[in-house]
C-alpha cells in the first residue's frame, strides 16, 4: 500500500495573478503558504482487473476512458496505466470547495502516489508543472498555477509566473520571531458555504482575455500589493501586512460579482470591529474560510465563536506533497 499526502494553502498576497490570462503577458506575483491540512491518497493492487476508486463517489469501471472522475482519469492516461488491478482511495482534512486549494493538492498528491506506485522519482518541479498540465491544459480549468506549485513545494513561497511560462520560486525571507508571530496571529473561520471555484475564476479569466480595462488594472494593483506584503512580512512589519490584507480584500472583491455575499460581508465587518487588522476570503470566493490578522486573539475568537463561525487552527507545512508510507 502507498500513501501519500499533499498540503492544502492561504494565499498571503498576489492572489489572482497566476492565471495565465494575465501572466502571459503581464507576469504574475503571489506569496502562498502550505498549511498542515491535507488531501491524502491511497493506492494499492487490487485482485481484480478493474479500477476502483474511492471518493466522494465510488467508481468500479475495466478501462481507464470510463472514468468519471476527470482529474483521476487524466491522471491515468498521463502516466499510461491500463489493465486495471488498481484501488485509489482519497481523505481530505477540509472539505472540497472551500478554497484552500484542495484540487491541486489531490492532483499532486495522486500523482506522487503513482510515480511510487511505479518506483519512480520526480522532482518537485516536475510534480507541480505535470498537475499544472493535467488541471489547465487537459482539462481546461480556468484556474491558476498557485495550488499545484504550493501543494508540491510546501513552506511560506514567492512564486513568479514569467510569460514564458517559467515559474520562479524563492522562500520567503522571514525570521523565526516573526515567522511564529505571523502563524500565531493568523485565524481562520469557515463560512459554511462551499462552491466552485470555477465559475467566479472563469469571469476573471474571461475578462482578462477580453484585456478589460478594470480587470487588468486591478490584478496590477492586486499583484503590487503581493510585493508590498512580501516587503512588510520580511521587515517584520506584521500590522502593516494586516493592514494590507484588507485592501486586498476590497480589490478581490471587484473581481466577481459572486466573490462574497451579504453574510460574508457582514461577518468580515464584525470581526474588523472585534479584533481584526485585516483579512480577505481564501480562494476563488464565493464562500470557504475568511482569513484574518488580529493582535488580539482572544477577542476575535470569542465574538466569531458567538456569531456561529467554527474556528479551524493551522500550522504552516515545510514538507509540500510526499509518500507518508510505502
Amino acid at each position: 500500500m502507498i500513501i501519500t499526502r499533499s498540503p492544502l494553502r492561504i494565499t498571503l498576497g498576489g492572489g489572482g495573478t497566476d492565471l495565465p490570462s494575465y501572466y502571459s503577458k503581464y507576469s504574475g506575483f503571489l506569496i502562498s503558504a502550505a498549511i498542515d491540512k491535507y488531501v491524502y491518497i491511497t493506492i494499492h493492487r487490487g485482485f481484480v482487473a478493474e479500477y476502483l476508486l474511492k471518493y466522494s463517489e465510488l467508481e468500479r469501471v475495466k478501462t481507464v476512458e470510463e472514468i468519471k472522475h476527470p482529474i483521476i482519469r487524466e491522471c491515468l492516461r498521463e502516466l499510461k496505466f491500463s489493465g486495471g488491478y488498481l484501488e485509489i482511495s482519497s481523505l481530505a482534512d477540509i472539505p472540497a470547495g472551500t478554497g484552500l486549494g484542495s484540487s491541486g493538492s489531490f492532483t499532486t498528491a495522486l500523482l506522487k502516489a503513482l510515480y511510487a506506485y511505479e518506483n519512480q522519482i520526480v522532482s518537485t518541479r516536475f510534480l507541480a508543472e505535470q498537475a499544472c498540465k493535467i488541471e489547465i491544459e487537459k482539462l481546461n480549468e480556468p484556474i491558476g498555477k498557485q495550488d499545484q506549485y504550493i501543494a508540491a513545494f510546501g513552506g511560506l513561497t514567492c512564486f513568479e509566473f514569467l510569460p514564458d511560462q517559467r515559474v520562479e520560486i524563492s522562500p520567503l525571507k522571514i525570521s523565526k520571531e516573526n515567522f511564529y508571530n505571523l502563524q500565531d496571529n493568523l485565524i481562520m473561520f469557515f463560512t459554511g458555504y462551499s462552491r466552485s471555484a470555477s465559475a467566479i475564476l472563469k469571469e476573471q479569466d474571461d475578462k482578462s482575455k477580453e484585456n478589460n480595462d478594470d480587470m487588468i488594472e486591478n490584478l496590477h494593483h492586486v499583484k503590487k500589493l503581493g510585493m508590498l506584503s512580501k516587503e512588510a512580512l520580511e521587515q517584520g512589519r506584521l500590522h502593516d501586512f494586516g493592514v494590507l490584507m484588507n485592501e486586498h480584500w476590497e480589490f478581490k472583491k471587484q473581481r466577481a460579482s459572486g466573490m462574497s455575499n451579504p453574510d460574508i460581508d457582514e461577518w468580515y465587518d464584525f470581526a474588523l470591529s472585534n479584533g481584526a487588522v485585516g483579512g480577505k476570503l481564501i480562494g476563488a470566493g464565493g464562500g470557504g474560510f475568511l482569513l484574518f490578522y488580529t493582535e488580539d486573539k482572544m477577542k476575535l475568537r470569542r465574538a466569531m465563536n458567538k456569531r456561529g463561525l467554527e474556528e479551524v487552527r493551522f500550522s504552516f507545512d515545510f514538507e509540500g506533497t510526499k509518500v507518508v508510507i510505502q
